[in-house]
């Protein structure tokens, strides 16, 4: 079972993706940027694969929405 990666990854490009995520949802209203947010999360959910580190990823987002869970 692989273990989820915690540790940040995109190393001096953090900033650069951040400003690339926000820049993709440019002229989205509220209800279309949740779309399109789900819509990649499926993507990327696909192209993990891995269903055990999907759980671990699920959970750690859960904990973060919930902190007293």
């Amino acid at each position: 079972m692989d273990k989820l990666n915690l540790t940040p990854n995109f190393g001096a490009e953090a900033d650069a993706f951040y400003a690339e995520l926000i820049a993709a949802q440019a002229g989205l209203g509220d209800e279309a940027a949740v779309d399109w947010l789900a819509r990649l999360a499926l993507i990327l959910c696909n192209h993990i694969g891995d269903r055990e580190l999907l759980r671990q990823a699920f959970a750690l987002a859960h904990q973060a929405q919930n902190p007293h869970d």
